[in-house]
């Protein structure tokens, strides 16, 4: 095989109340990278699509490289030669985990190319990396759900300690994506450096509980447990009608509602397919009233991570 092209996902991050530390993946939307081996050592991005001229062409710069090479590196493997492709299929600045997605599509893709066997958990920190540089921050809340699927908790940066979680079968999540701008640094800026002990305390029950609920499949557990007390408060200022669209999706059936990583995108909990729908439908109606264009998505949780698609 010298080609490969490979497709890793969206993600949500903080999940409400687990503010770097909780994520899961979803089926869509995500990035693709095809990956060819060629006879000139060093890597080279020769195309990139979908980004409307916002991401940066040069190896050093962009997130795929820099992840690959540090992997690469790892390896003692530097004298290999990569023409990539990035293929953007998921919006910039979404808090959809964007670059998140297209790291891990090009780890996925050398990682197969190579032949490498090892864990796709060996790669994480590499796309920790690659979220320095996206983002100024190596969180893992991202890059470790879309490399591994699933619903993951990081217990620990140092050392690196990931957890995958269960959950229950039956639930979907429902996706609005506004079309507002809400930069990653500049949402990581805004949030409190010191907090009271009433609200840590407050926190960490609603992050045991989450997880419990995970745990037991117990939704309504699952429900009241998603209220963030620390970050919501000051990012919810930054997406418009945060609180109106949070009741209406109540309203509607949603288990829960939230910010997806740092916004402006949002997501709901629902217990069927058809209740997700209903919810972005109304929920993207509602944005179209108030003159905000958006997308809308709507998935289960994605246990399998990244593929390969050709």
């Amino acid at each position: 095989m010298d080609s490969i092209r490979v497709f890793a996902p969206a993600t949500v991050a903080n999940v409400v109340c687990g503010f770097d530390i909780l994520g899961f993946a979803v089926n869509e939307p995500g990035d693709e990278v095809i990956m060819r081996l060629t006879n000139k050592p060093g890597l080279n991005i020769s195309k990139i699509t979908g980004d409307n001229g916002r991401l940066p062409i040069e190896p050093a710069k962009n997130t795929v490289t820099v992840s690959v090479q540090h992997y690469l590196q790892s390896i003692g493997r530097t004298d290999i030669g990569l023409d990539i492709e990035l293929h953007k299929k998921m919006p910039i600045g979404s808090g959809l985990g964007s670059s998140s997605a297209s790291t891990v599509a090009g780890l996925y893709a050398i990682k197969t190319l190579l032949g490498d066997n090892t864990s796709v958990e060996k790669l994480l920190p590499f796309a920790i990396k690659g979220e320095e540089m996206a983002c100024g921050h190596g969180h893992a809340d991202n890059v470790a759900p879309a490399l591994m699927g699933g619903f993951i908790l990081i217990r620990s940066y140092e050392p690196l300690d990931v957890v995958r979680l269960p959950h229950p079968a039956g639930l979907w999540c429902g996706i609005i994506f506004p079309d507002v701008d809400v930069p990653t640094r500049e949402a990581r800026q805004i949030i409190r450096k010191s907090i009271q002990m009433k609200d840590a305390v407050t926190q960490w029950g609603n992050i045991a509980g989450l997880v419990s609920g995970l745990f037991l499949e117990d939704l309504d557990l699952i429900g009241r447990s998603m209220h963030d007390v620390l970050v919501e408060p000051v990012r919810s200022m930054l997406i418009p009608d945060f609180y109106v669209m949070r009741q209406i999706a109540l309203d509607l059936g949603a288990i829960s509602f939230g910010i997806s990583g740092s916004g402006p995108s949002v997501f709901a909990f629902a217990k069927n397919e058809e209740t997700a729908t209903l919810i972005t439908q109304k929920l993207q109606q509602h944005l179209t009233n108030i003159k905000i264009g958006s997308n809308i998505y709507v998935s289960t949780i994605n246990d399998k991570g990244p593929k390969i698609i050709g």
